[in-house]
């Protein structure tokens, strides 16, 4: 596989597989250059509970890919959610040995690997460890200290933890398709970076994406990251729902909910009907849309209370912490008729629908520009992200005369000029820790 001409977001979530393939054109805009998708077989709720389905899931969605664009996929960037993640604050401080010395990297890694000694439950572990600000001798709100004196450093951390097996589980099944793992990121930040602006982020702002199995939610406010949150309940239960209450099968619930749901019961007139055919030769069944509505409306209304819970256990009723872009919906729930307004009523919050094509090419396909892949066109940015910091290095390395370029991958780190040093970001680490594993596990 060429790296350096394209990259892959891989998106494992409940309903459906995504493998996306794409690279920046000369404008900084990302070119999609092929895209296969998949039904989702093997996961729940964001958690892989059947190892051989995803592994086959993923690789249909791979050799669509593969197809489209006449490329070959090698290596991946993945997302993780699911139920087991959950996140918490946290404050750390370190003493520094000489005041007399200015703040330095070395300093805030210190500072960052100490948040890892935490004891977290048994079977968890951090993923991520998000610095909010920073306090320098008791001198508050410092955003990036480096370069300052002081003898005592402290920080607020937003600190994301999961469970240590269900992550393995996910690199397994990339392992096993034959595909190399290049990154993880948590799947609400690939989300926020494919359909918030930087001027939400600094204002402001509440990304909730509604996937299949669950829903995912990201605060941000003065350009960081403040707040994350997995709410185990997505598009799936309403059709769940819908399947249940109308006594149907799941295919038809989840045609009903697509085609005529909505989360306003108030708009449907009590004579419209949808008639549904019959199982082997029985009567068809009529279905009151306002009765479907209900349905939907009761199930939304919980999903939308639970992540409203969360923004205020972030504290959005203070001043200073008020989200002043207020809520971005995202994913494949979002696309439900009246959900804004739905969510525009019960939170008192500015609402928009969040779609990808921000970042896209002006031909990209509007398939792809569907909030449906909101997660997987972020998975791609991350991926292009990373080959251009590769990219980087190893143009770097060889200006130098060193020996030989950097390949793309896990060993970039411990490989990199001993004189630039280059902080690894905590995904990197983790990438590092979970392909030693999977490397031995074999």
């Amino acid at each position: 596989m060429e790296q350096g001409n394209y990259s892959v977001g891989l998106d494992i979530g409940t309903t459906k597989i995504v493998a996306i393939i794409g690279k920046k054109n000369e404008y900084g805009k990302i070119e999609i250059l092929g895209i296969g998708k998949s039904k989702s077989l093997g996961v729940h709720r964001g958690v892989v509970n059947n190892i051989t389905q995803t592994i086959k899931s993923i690789q249909q969605a791979v050799e669509q890919a593969e197809t489209n664009s006449g490329l070959k996929i090698g290596s991946v960037v993945v997302g993780i959610a699911g139920q087991h993640i959950r996140s918490l604050q946290h404050s750390d401080y370190i003493t520094r040995k000489d005041s007399e010395e200015v703040i330095n990297e070395d300093d805030l890694d210190v500072l960052c690997n100490q948040v890892y000694k935490l004891i977290m439950l048994p079977g968890e572990e951090i993923i991520h460890v998000l610095p909010q600000e920073y306090k320098v001798d008791g001198q508050a709100e410092i955003r990036e200290p480096i370069g300052m004196y002081g003898g005592r450093l402290e920080a607020n951390f937003h600190v994301v933890v999961g469970q240590v097996s269900s992550i393995k589980n996910v690199g397994r099944c990339i392992k096993s398709a034959g595909l190399d793992l290049a990154n993880i990121t948590l799947e609400p930040l690939a989300s926020s970076d494919a359909v918030l602006s930087h001027e939400e982020k600094e204002a402001g702002v509440a990304l909730i994406d509604i996937g299949g199995g669950t829903t995912d939610l990201a605060i941000f406010k003065d350009g960081i990251i403040r707040h994350t949150a997995v709410i185990p309940f997505g598009g799936g239960v309403i059709t769940e729902d819908i399947k249940e209450g109308c006594s149907i099968i799941e295919k038809q619930a989840e045609s009903l909910k697509v085609r005529f749901g909505s989360a306003w019961p108030g708009e449907n007139k009590d004579n419209e009907i949808v008639s549904i055919q019959g199982l082997r030769g029985r009567e068809p069944k009529e279905i009151t849309l306002k009765n479907l509505s209900k349905i939907i409306h009761a199930r939304v209304v919980e999903i939308i209370e639970q992540v409203y819970v969360e923004i205020k256990n972030y504290g959005h009723d203070e001043q200073k912490k008020k989200l002043i872009a207020g809520i971005v919906l995202t994913g494949g729930g979002s696309q439900l008729k009246h959900l804004k307004q739905l969510v525009e009523y019960i939170t008192g919050m500015d609402t928009r629908i969040g779609y990808p094509n921000e970042h896209l090419a002006g031909d990209s396909d509007e398939e792809v520009a569907s909030p449906l892949y909101a997660t997987a066109v972020g998975l791609l940015m991350n991926a292009i992200r990373n080959q251009e910091r590769m990219t980087a290095i190893n143009t770097n390395k060889i200006s130098k005369g060193e020996e030989e370029p950097v390949m793309a991958g896990f060993e970039e780190e411990s490989m990199m000029n001993p004189n630039k040093k280059e902080r690894k970001s905590v995904f990197d680490r983790w990438s590092e820790k979970l392909k030693d594993f999977l490397d031995n596990a074999e």
